[in-house]
């Protein structure tokens, strides 16, 4: 299979959350951000000013500008591209060949490029802790708390959701950060992840939370 072209959809309704019993909220002082496999090659399967790319590009930046003024760790994802058929592995049995070497395909889009003190990091496998550093970083960092921002809600995101889960860190898929092939898609990441992994907070409520909250000392 091969990802589809992406039709228009609105962000869900954050009344359709199911986050059990979960009462966690980011804090500045314990929380990184993950920007997730935003390059180009990606978003380019969503309809440039539509739902849901406008609210997932918006929202994201959002997130990223409160996190570097209150001092979260601001890390990124991105696929390397053009990988050999050893380090492309099973995921093209799944997905054929994936992106290639263009540059502008592999680059994070524009209105989320990386800052200086930012840290990218190479997405090989479905979960961004795979033949990754991203758990030593996080433990040398202190930080026991994931917000996941990015693509695709099903797939990455909540795969990397997930293994953090499975790490003790608390995680924060955020409802309208993240987007996905559907609505029914993004729907399912999101109740699966409020139900058995993350938190599933709005951009407005991770805002709010990292403003109020102590910033690291």
């Amino acid at each position: 299979m091969s990802i589809p072209t992406i039709t228009p959809y609105p962000m869900p309704d954050p009344a359709r959350r199911w986050d059990g019993s979960l009462r966690w909220r980011p804090d500045p002082a314990r929380a990184a951000l993950l920007i997730h496999d935003m390059q180009n090659y990606f978003l380019e399967f969503f309809p440039r000013g539509r739902s849901p790319r406008t609210e997932l590009v918006k929202n994201t930046a959002r997130i990223a500008e409160v996190a570097r003024v209150r001092g979260v760790p601001v890390l990124y994802t991105a696929q390397p591209g053009n990988m050999t058929r050893e380090q492309r592995g099973l995921l093209r049995d799944v997905w054929g060949d994936g992106m290639g070497d263009d540059e502008h395909a592999r680059s994070i889009v524009d209105e989320l490029s990386p800052e200086p003190g930012d840290v990218v990091l190479t997405k090989w496998r479905y979960s961004a802790f795979a033949r990754s550093d991203l758990d030593t970083r996080l433990e040398y960092l202190g930080r026991d708390q994931l917000i996941v921002c990015g693509v695709y809600a099903h797939v990455g995101c909540l795969m990397t959701a997930c293994d953090a889960f499975t790490r003790d860190i608390e995680t924060f898929l955020v409802l309208d950060a993240v987007a996905d092939f559907s609505a029914d898609y993004h729907q399912l990441a999101v109740s699966y992840a409020g139900t058995r992994c993350a938190a599933t907070p709005t951009t407005d409520e991770v805002v709010s939370a990292l403003g109020d909250g102590p910033a690291p000392g």
